[in-house]
């Protein structure tokens, strides 16, 4: 057996095509040797649980504990806590523990009850029944116990338990139908295929005769891959291989429909299949918030590590006195006089204040989790087809050979027409009419969905049947055929049926299909006529078909091909070609060949396709609409309002891009557009000295030969010239990748210095590679703008992964791209709410979440530091330990959670260093003279109980005065946490607590409150700390109604002389 290691991509190596896959794995189908001499060796795979949960009740607490102590903050905070407990100081360690012990304790709860949930999902998979066919009969067992090779039966509307490669089916052709909503969220039904010599063994007595070997790849997580070869071995005969691809394999977690039951061997079981490996390791993006907080976090440990080393040197210089130092009633013992200590009280207020403020940025991840960089975007990278229009393709018109069909073709004569008066285009043969119609009806993969048969409808041919396929461009074209006379009616026994003007059934034997890839642009059919014609039909994109037909046959179709795209229609040429006999065995051959390839398939499979494409015919062209989406252009005006920048990456043409961009208002008709494209830029050998002077001379004039602007800044931006960037894949190529020997290095700084300068972009013809390369160029320019992708389909994956912030939309070429998001929106007219609301309104709060906490910790502080000042720098706390630990945790946390707010406070970093800071200061000393000079001083603890009582009030106070919106939820968590202060004191004050040694706070705060002039001390010394907020509150209010009052006269004014101006006039 070949290796058993998988590798694991990610996915933006598989979009770039870069994936190798190591080894293959040898599946002996049914667990029955290929010779009876041979002894069966049972294969090692792992089976087929699924185990999406992180821990099991045995790891829970260790791995849980090393998860969150790897933390450094976490870890540092530990270390704290232990010297605490280890050094004696004059808090106890609980004040500091506390916090930690609370943090690490709501953290564990919470992971570990969304383990509970994976471990309960988890079961309902693993202990699912499922049917396996052993010696002829069907075995139920647990979907966990299914190993690789078994053969499983599946039944309608059932899902599948592992990856299967398809066998048999109830059907007599060796198809299903399948949705992989669970997977990609796809809801269409997609067709599979059995494998050709399998089909016929629909019984469970007849699959479990089969004697097969099954080679593939090792598991990988591409969805839509899949390498494999199947050899089957039958008595007296010569063994017989067929390949296996993506349309063989039957992935877990995609439901069994329109089919009573299929038979299937599993080669990938539990966490090797596609889907476990899909949902394995994905990256986590790290938003500009949670940076800045752990920024703010280092300033602020800095600044209370400082506080720190001044007391402790000046408590040193205090010490250096023998009478401070030892006065006659405390002398040292000589173990003392020997330890050098750190001012314990101020180390310990830093611990605690950081570790405090750690709860608040726990608190807002808590939050704000999931929560990416919405509110600074600056640049917004979409893709066009179902982003910006609706993917909802309606055929419009076509042209055969120059002549230009629309809606409907006279049957009378052949010209075509239009609805209303009669028009002529034009005529093109007969033959080469119903040639063109023949082979929209072939080349495409579109199925028939038989409709549900009810009374009434019983026996009536003209009851429509329904197309489905994976591109709505296929149905389209089909459906447009149709309008002209020729309608699919499906395909049954490799044999495509159609039906002619003529009400005639023709049959097509269906021999080859090459498939439609983003890089080809392009998919071919090769048919056999009832009369043994060999034909090949394809369509495709213009820039891969005209290079692969007849040059004299170009120009006539070309002008219809542009024409249609600059009125923002999406086109596709149509092409044929007759093979003989010898061309077609030796097509037949090599397709084979590389299909029975394990190794480098798709290479192999591309070449192949190549250079069958070549020397075709051109028929004629497609022109189909896809209209803009609701909204689109007004939510491109509002991101442009807001100060963003847009930028579409499409792969589509040029023209027809450019009409949609004019459509949604990218561009305006004011606005100058710039071009970079094969068109301009030319295809000689000199192309890259021609893009070196078209660069420099965009870069002159955008940047240049701007005049300075003088005056003020909206003069100058209203006198500006708009511009649009207009630049192609092959363009971009030559950008980002100059060739070796030319002297282009810089072409890449020029371009982005262009691009920057310009108020739109749009990007056409790009591979999906290019687009994430753009938004990886301006993701790393100077200042790292935030960036924002947004995308429908599998090729805008990886700009969505690139981007800060990955927006997927659900639309109709599948879930990859939202699946692979940081969110998904139903429309792209909901990025505007998305961005401009939620986005703004969480920087908001966000803002004046850490600016609040910054401020309180601050006032926490700023008193502690004050009093070492008059305590000799001593060690002695300003507060009880118990307010300490209760001061972040329960006082002051639950009502900046519930504030309201319209926009953020005015220079934020003064209004959080000064306002706390004479906050500060009034506290101190207001509370100070109090207790000094008025009538009654009760100590140290009486003290420190005013100026934290002053400090809670004044700072909940604070956050109800920056409240602009009020709820009952504000009001009663404002109102509730200082009533709960009140009550919390004269309790803890009011119980001798057995555990406690010194009961240095009983009856203080009751007795505190029986004096008048500490009443009077704490209402002055609140007003005068709110005071300079009061004013600034007054003052903007005052400004705000003049100038509503200015307005309104100003209308007046204008009111009242609208009758003179009527009247003159």
């Amino acid at each position: 057996l070949a290796s058993k290691n998988h590798p694991l991509f990610s996915l933006s190596q598989q979009c770039a095509g870069e994936e190798k896959r190591v080894g293959t794995r040898t599946v002996v189908v049914g667990h029955r040797p290929v010779s009876e001499a041979d002894a069966y060796v049972a294969q090692k795979f792992c089976d087929n649980r699924i185990v999406s949960s992180k821990y099991t009740v045995w790891n829970f607490l260790p791995k849980n504990l090393f998860e969150q102590f790897r933390r450094i903050a976490n870890f540092y905070f530990l270390i704290i806590f232990l010297v605490q407990v280890i050094v004696d100081t004059p808090t106890s360690p609980v004040t500091s523990g506390l916090p930690l012990f609370f943090v690490i304790t709501v953290t564990a709860i919470k992971q570990g009850y969304e383990d509970w949930l994976r471990h309960r999902a988890d079961n309902e998979v693993n202990k699912s029944n499922v049917f396996i066919i052993e010696n002829a009969k069907q075995v139920q067992k647990e979907s966990e116990k299914i190993k690789v090779g078994d053969i499983v039966e599946v039944k309608a509307d059932e899902t599948f338990p592992c990856d299967l490669i398809f066998l048999a089916s109830s059907s007599t052709d060796g198809t299903c139908y399948v949705t992989t909503a669970s997977l990609d969220g796809e809801s269409n039904f997609k067709t599979h295929y059995a494998v050709r010599d399998t089909t016929v063994l629909c019984t469970d007595e007849a699959i479990d005769s089969l004697t097969a070997t099954i080679e593939c790849e090792q598991p990988q997580p591409d969805l839509y891959k899949f390498v494999g070869r199947i050899i089957m071995y039958r008595s007296n005969q010569e063994p017989v291989a067929r390949s296996l691809g993506p349309e063989n394999l039957l992935l877990k977690g995609a439901t069994l429909k329109n089919t009573k039951k299929i038979y299937g061997v599993a080669v990938y079981t539990g966490m090797e299949t596609k889907m476990a490996l899909n949902y394995q390791g994905k990256s986590q993006k790290r938003s500009a918030v949670e940076k800045s907080i752990n920024a703010f976090l280092i300033v602020y440990l800095c600044i209370l590590l400082s506080k720190a080393t001044v007391c402790t040197t000046l408590k040193y210089v205090w010490q250096s006195n023998p009478f401070n130092d030892e006065p006659w009633y405390n002398e040292k013992t000589k173990k003392e006089r020997e330890t050098f200590k750190v001012n314990g009280f101020v180390f310990h207020s830093v611990c605690s204040s950081v570790i405090l403020s750690y709860i608040c940025k726990w608190q807002g991840d808590f939050l704000h989790q999931g929560k990416v960089d919405f509110g600074p975007v600056e640049f917004v990278f979409t893709d066009k087809t179902g982003t910006l229009t609706e993917n909802s393709m309606e055929f419009i018109e076509c042209c055969i050979d120059g002549h230009k069909y629309k809606d409907c073709i006279s049957e009378v004569d052949g010209y075509s027409q239009t609805d209303g008066p009669l028009k002529y285009y034009g005529k093109a043969e007969k033959s080469r009419e119903e040639l063109f119609l023949r082979a929209l009806c072939l080349c495409h993969t579109v199925r028939i969905k038989q409709a549900d048969q009810v009374d009434g409808l019983i026996g009536h041919p003209e009851c429509k049947n329904t197309y489905i396929s994976s591109s709505p461009d296929e149905i389209a074209l089909v459906k447009g055929a149709e309008k002209y006379g020729f309608t699919f009616l499906g395909l049954e026994n490799d044999f495509m049926k159609i039906r002619n003007q003529k009400n005639e059934t023709e049959m097509y034997q269906l021999l080859h299909t090459l498939n439609f890839d983003p890089v080809r642009r392009r998919m071919s059919v090769i048919v056999r006529t009832t009369s043994g014609k060999l034909l090949l039909f394809c369509k495709g994109a213009d820039s891969s078909i005209f290079p692969r037909v007849q040059q004299e046959e170009i120009q006539q179709t070309k002008v219809h091909v542009d024409r249609n795209a600059m009125d923002g229609y999406r086109t596709l040429c149509v092409a044929f070609k007759e093979l003989t006999q010898k061309e077609y065995d030796r097509i037949d051959r090599q397709l084979n060949e590389a299909k029975m390839a394990l190794q480098d398939r798709e290479e192999k499979m591309a070449k192949v396709f190549e250079d069958t494409e070549a020397d075709m015919h051109l028929i004629g062209a497609t022109a189909v609409e896809d209209r803009l989406q609701e909204q689109s252009a007004e939510t491109i005006e509002a991101l442009h309002a807001a100060g963003m920048k847009v930028w579409v990456l499409t792969g589509d043409k040029m023209e027809t891009a450019k009409s949609t961009c004019y459509a949604c208002r990218l561009f305006q008709t004011s606005t100058e557009l710039l071009e970079l494209t094969a068109r301009v830029v030319g295809e000689s050998e000199r192309k890259e000295d021609r893009l070196h002077e078209l660069l420099m001379d965009y870069h002159k004039r955008l940047i240049q030969d701007v005049p300075k602007p003088r005056g003020s800044l909206k003069r100058s931006w209203t006198l500006s010239q708009d511009y649009g960037l207009i630049i192609d894949g092959s363009t971009l190529s030559l950008i980002l990748n100059p060739s070796q020997d030319s002297s282009s290095s810089h072409y890449k700084n020029i371009f982005l210095q262009i691009c920057l300068k310009c108020t739109a972009v749009l990007c056409c013809r790009m591979a999906p590679l290019q687009k994430a390369q753009i938004v990886r160029m301006v993701k790393n320019t100077k200042g790292s703008p935030i960036t924002l992708s947004v995308g429908d389909g599998a090729n805008d994956v990886s700009m969505i992964l690139e981007a800060h912030v990955g927006i997927g939309i659900k639309g109709k070429e599948g879930r990859q791209a939202a699946r692979n998001s940081d969110y998904a929106v139903p429309k792209f007219k909901h990025l505007r709410k998305l961005l401009l609301a939620h986005g703004h309104l969480y920087y908001v709060r966000i803002a004046h979440l850490v600016q609040y906490f910054f401020y309180k910790n601050l006032c926490f502080i700023l008193p502690q530091f004050l009093y070492q000042f008059f305590c000799g720098f001593s060690q002695q706390p300003l507060y009880d330990a118990a307010y300490l630990t209760m001061y972040n945790i329960c006082f002051t946390s639950l009502p900046i959670l519930q504030s309201r707010h319209s926009s953020v406070p005015s220079a934020p970093c003064l209004h959080c260093v000064i306002i706390p800071f004479c906050s500060s200061q009034t506290k101190w000393v207001g509370a100070h003279v109090t207790t000094r000079c008025v009538f009654q001083v009760f100590g140290n603890w009486t003290f420190g109980t005013i100026v934290f009582t002053v400090l809670v009030f004044t700072v909940t106070l604070k956050l109800a005065l920056d409240t602009r919106f009020w709820t009952w939820m504000n009001h009663f968590v404002i109102w509730g946490s200082l009533a709960f202060y009140v009550f919390f004191s004269f309790f803890w004050g009011g119980v001798i607590w057995p555990f406690l040694k010194q009961q240095r706070m009983y009856f203080v705060f009751a007795h505190m409150l029986t004096s008048v002039s500490t009443w009077l001390a704490i209402i002055l010394l609140i007003f005068i700390s709110l005071f300079p907020e009061i004013l600034l509150i007054v003052l903007k209010s005052i400004k705000e109604r003049s100038h509503q009052v200015r307005n309104k006269m100003k209308y007046c004014t204008v009111f009242l002389q609208r009758p003179l101006l009527l009247s003159t006039r």
